[in-house]
């Protein structure tokens, strides 16, 4: 199993440290870096600089949205950042959800599975270099009865094939990754609720498409919080807005993808009580209101010796590439938690 790291988004209040963390995970060996977007910073810019200024780590978009741009536009930032970077880029790409799509974007928020699938066929055609042509439901290229044809792409990517991954949380969106895929970026990932909340709809996906998990990169996203075992609760205490952000506020009542894992995890009554709380303005109640079991099996906690532990439980429940998300509000907070994330993965006999 190895090592990622997750920048988050520029504007976090944390922008000029993290330079610095993707260099010192790049030093220590991690496999990827990623950056996001939502209606803030562009990941493509921030991996960009982070790649001009790092010699071995991957960038990985988590993601590129896919009502921000076009899927030409995508497979041209995606050759081009693979050709400056040397190849090593990773193309991340996801729905975002409706309310960034419609109030953002001013792209409706319908049939993202098809869309999806569209998108991605378009996307590697644009990327090998052929002429594009494309006939969907959703993009036909050239338009009809005008001027435009098919036009090839001019940018070389260092590599004929660049990884490209999709997050994925709901059961068919995941069966969709496994088949059109080569990895699933995913979220609030449990090791012990893995099989059932993700893996088998991969699994599903890949045989499918006649494939087996070989070569499928499992990449869940993990913040991670150092200390004592004996803090263990104020540890996880720290993530409490964070969760209850996505649980009870990330999207709409009834379009809210991470309310609706929690609830496949067992917690149907505790979503519903964050999610009614959350949207009625009482966000400390709904931060009160997640269990601090939730926390703790979708985070990182702990001594270094606990952290491998889980470690151990990712990389047995399937798990290929672990990204972490270190906590902190200083550059010694983060470097230290990347270095004892390096020094778990080794304890646990992983690296």
């Amino acid at each position: 199993m190895q090592l990622g790291i997750n920048l988050g988004y520029w504007g976090g209040g944390m922008d000029a440290d993290n330079l610095a963390v993707a260099q010192e995970a790049d030093r220590l060996g991690y496999a990827v870096c990623w950056a996001a977007e939502a209606y803030g910073s562009d990941a493509a810019t921030v991996l960009t600089w982070v790649a001009a200024k790092t010699e071995r780590i991957d960038v990985g978009s988590a993601i590129f949205q896919i009502p921000a741009r076009q899927p030409a536009m995508t497979a041209m930032t995606a050759a081009t950042l693979d050709s400056l970077s040397g190849g090593r880029f990773r193309l991340g790409l996801g729905v975002s959800g409706p309310q960034v799509s419609e109030g953002w974007y001013g792209v409706k928020f319908d049939k993202p599975l098809a869309r999806t699938r569209e998108y991605v066929e378009i996307v590697r055609k644009a990327m090998t270099r052929e002429r594009l042509s494309y006939e969907g439901e959703h993009w036909t290229l050239p338009l009809p009865d005008g001027p435009g044809k098919p036009i090839k792409l001019t940018v070389h990517p260092q590599r004929e094939h660049i990884p490209l991954y999709i997050a994925a949380i709901g059961p068919k969106n995941l069966e969709q990754t496994g088949e059109i895929a080569d990895g699933a970026l995913l979220i609030f990932p449990s090791a012990e609720h893995l099989e059932d909340t993700a893996l088998r709809h991969l699994r599903a996906g890949r045989e499918k498409a006649g494939k087996t998990m070989e070569g499928f990169d499992v990449c869940p996203t993990l913040p991670l919080a150092v200390g004592a075992d004996k803090d263990v609760t104020a540890l996880a205490d720290m993530f409490r807005p964070y969760t209850a952000l996505y649980v009870g506020g990330m999207g709409s009542r009834k379009q809210n993808f991470y309310n609706q894992l929690a609830q496949r995890m067992g917690y149907e009554k505790e979503a519903a009580e964050i999610q009614d709380k959350y949207l009625s303005g009482d966000k400390e109640g709904a931060a009160a209101a997640v269990p601090h079991a939730l926390i703790d099996q979708t985070t990182l906690l702990g001594s270094v010796d606990r952290i491998a532990d889980r470690m151990k439980a990712y990389a047995a429940a399937g798990v290929t590439t672990l990204t972490l998300s270190p906590a902190g509000f200083t550059l010694e907070d983060r470097i230290a938690s990347l270095r004892a994330g390096s020094d778990a993965l080794e304890r646990a006999g992983l690296a």
